[in-house]
């Protein structure tokens, strides 16, 4: 089951229909925004669209939702710029991932909640589940990748990613009670302290790779 389909968008009229589909997305970060987790009937309605109009773009609630998520298409965070310099470039990359979060919270957190729903076929289409954090501190860290090799920058990559993202942030805000810009500091400052950790040599090593499961 996917959850985002545009086959209806892609035949016939594709402009209009493209127009509606923007449509419902930007009523249903509207209603986010306000605090709410709308259904395809309440983003309808939001966008002035009929309800039946609305199913033809998402076939239920959490289509709509994963659709509405932003930064779906954002490739790298690093600066046309960029330095060499790992250290720098995770900076970079950092202060965006925890920007990006911080500006679209609401978004974030229901996010969240849908990666906790029992159907794995919704938890398999969620952004949280398709590694484009994963993809951006890799990218920052690249010029490690000689020095490190690739499972040792991978479980790096991994560690930076714990402390840095939407679950972090809600248990920092909402377990430890730290202000919102408290959170985003602290988020920034695990990650880059993983960072100088790992490239200490008289600093903790590693931890191994799993092996793989026997039989």
């Amino acid at each position: 089951m996917k959850l985002m389909s545009t086959g209806y968008v892609e035949r016939g009229r594709t402009q209009q229909k493209q127009r509606t589909r923007e449509a419902l997305i930007a009523a249903a970060r509207r209603l986010v925004a306000e605090g709410s987790t709308p259904t395809v009937e309440e983003a309808a309605a939001a966008a002035l669209i009929s309800r039946t109009t609305a199913y033809r773009y998402f076939a239920s609630q959490a289509a709509l939702l994963v659709a509405a998520h932003p930064e779906i298409d954002t490739r790298s965070l690093l600066p046309a710029d960029a330095s060499d310099d790992p250290a720098e470039r995770l900076d970079a990359v950092l202060d965006a991932i925890t920007e990006i979060i911080a500006d679209t919270e609401p978004q974030q957190r229901t996010v969240l909640r849908l990666s906790l729903d029992p159907d794995p076929h919704i938890r398999a289409e969620l952004p949280l589940r398709q590694g484009r954090a994963i993809g951006w501190i890799t990218e920052a860290l690249e010029p490690l990748r000689d020095q490190f090799g690739d499972e040792d920058l991978l479980t790096l990559v991994h560690a930076i990613r714990s402390a840095v993202g939407i679950e972090a942030l809600v248990w920092l805000m909402d377990v430890a009670g730290h202000s919102k810009e408290e959170a985003v500091a602290i988020q920034r400052w695990s990650g880059r302290a993983m960072l100088a950790a790992a490239c200490d040599p008289s600093g903790p090593r590693l931890p191994a790779p799993a092996p793989p499961p026997v039989g």
